[in-house]
């Protein structure tokens, strides 16, 4: 008798996670991810579906084209350019996420110049200021229970 409750408890538990895991591999966008230009940063809003029980952490990343105006000691002003990769992602609790779907908007963050070289200016003896971010690509990606669902190139 024992062994059989084992066996049916056992089934059950598989069966479970297996809809589980079933339920999170359709995960897909209900809308077009609208992607904004926000000069230094970019934000993608969307709404996603089939997800299953759990947090989801959604990223945002992509190549950039950092524009910058370097000034050197002497006060003379001149174009800098470099690239760039920009990240930006967002934590979503499990409680917000309402039959297994969510809206959600996330943004990278803006682009900081450690140095005036990395920044595109001719040394570090230069000032660097941004001025605008040009973005090349942006993948978003969804991950929940440590597995990415959802992966999609937005731009």
């Amino acid at each position: 008798m024992k062994n059989t409750i084992r066996f049916i408890l056992t089934t059950l538990v598989i069966v479970t996670l297996g809809s589980i895991s079933a339920f999170a591999n359709n995960v897909h966008l209900i809308r077009d991810v609208d992607v904004t230009d926000g000069g230094t940063f970019a934000q993608a809003c969307s709404k996603v579906a089939g997800l299953g029980n759990g947090d989801i952490i959604i990223t945002l990343v992509g190549s950039a084209t950092i524009r910058s105006t370097c000034v050197n000691p002497a006060g003379n002003i001149a174009p800098g350019q470099a690239n760039k990769v920009v990240t930006g992602s967002i934590r979503i609790r499990a409680a917000e996420i309402k039959n297994g779907s969510v809206a959600f908007c996330v943004r990278t963050a803006d682009p900081a110049c450690q140095t005036a070289r990395s920044c595109g200016c001719p040394n570090n003896n230069w000032d660097a200021t941004i001025v605008d971010v040009e973005f090349n690509s942006l993948v978003l990606t969804v991950e929940q229970g440590g597995s990415i669902v959802l992966q999609v190139t937005v731009l």
